[in-house]
């Protein structure tokens, strides 16, 4: 195809239609739609954690085994499949000890359930944290706040790479001894102590200190999820053509530079594996440009857009 043809199917390509807006429906039916993943969050966030105190102190059992015991860093469902934190596991093995063989077991079927999930989604899905970071962000919105200083995101890295370090250094699971989220799971599950400080710190710093701050730059777990969720299997699928780039999703989703156009367009997907799959951003897309889809289905639309256009110019270039 010359120049003068590429630039005769280019502007057809870039045109966009006008730009609209989110805005809140106004009835309380269409109100749940848009909350739908926000509910569907909850529900799971709450639910985990009332079947580990249901367990614990009402005794819940299923096939005369207990449903689920323990906590988010270890625990055990139905008395007989092992499951255990990724993250916790690989610490141990930092501190040169090596795990029992079933936090391994417990360890690989984590993983691949969140291979398959799409890695972050752990911080939006499961972690009782990001309902205190939710609440946090949601009263700075309110109140107008601003950050006082931004942390780069990259930071959680650093810090998932200190734990693993401190670890090897004192020969325990460094960041389990301090991490807010273990603290808060077992505080819930097991009674309210003064470990619960360091979630009312977290929920000071996100209101006060930095939007986000824990969850979108420094939570070394979540950088471990980050890690895994690069190859995720559940995508926020993109399409561009639809898309007028009000940029809505972008200011609605929790993290930062995630959202890239340019690389959506390009892959017909959000690849960065910080994306925690929260729904945020296809709730309130006003061209329902954004959805939930699995890679390779992706891929495939991808590919078969790809020959339409291919086929599109060779029939432009016979006509001309």
């Amino acid at each position: 195809m010359t120049e003068k043809q590429k630039n005769m199917v280019s502007p057809q390509k870039k045109a966009r239609g006008p730009i609209r807006h989110f805005q809140m429906p106004d009835t309380f039916g269409g109100k749940l739609y848009v909350w739908r993943f926000l509910i569907a969050r909850r529900l799971v966030q709450i639910g985990v954690l009332i079947l580990f105190i249901g367990t614990v102190h009402w005794g819940w059992t299923l096939f005369n085994q207990p449903v689920l015991s323990g906590n988010l860093s270890s625990s055990r469902f139905l008395g007989v499949i092992p499951l255990s934190d990724p993250f916790a596991v690989l610490q141990v093995i930092a501190s040169r000890h090596w795990p029992f063989m079933d936090a391994l077991i417990g360890a690989a079927i984590i993983l691949l359930t969140y291979l398959l999930l799409g890695g972050r989604v752990f911080c939006s899905w499961a972690c009782p944290v990001n309902m205190v970071t939710d609440l946090a962000n949601w009263l700075r919105e309110k109140l107008g706040m601003r950050s006082l200083f931004i942390v780069p995101p990259k930071t959680r890295y650093w810090g998932l790479l200190l734990a693993l370090v401190l670890s090897f250094a004192i020969g325990v699971a460094a960041f389990e001894w301090v991490s807010p989220i273990a603290i808060m799971h077992r505080e819930l599950i097991y009674g309210i102590g003064v470990g619960f400080i360091a979630v009312l710190g977290i929920f000071i710093f996100d209101l006060l200190i930095m939007a986000r701050g824990w969850c979108g730059h420094i939570c070394p777990l979540g950088a471990f999820w980050s890690i895994v969720g690069r190859t995720g299997q559940v995508r926020v699928a993109f399409d561009d053509a639809s898309c007028t780039r009000c940029g809505d999703c972008v200011r609605a989703c929790p993290e930062p530079l995630v959202l890239d156009f340019k690389e959506a367009a390009q892959h017909g997907m959000v690849r960065f594996g910080e994306c925690t799959n929260c729904g945020k951003c296809i709730a309130i897309c006003p061209e329902n440009s954004l959805s939930f889809n699995l890679r390779a289905c992706i891929r495939n639309n991808d590919s078969s857009s790809q020959s339409v256009h291919a086929s599109q110019s060779e029939s432009r270039e016979e006509k001309l």
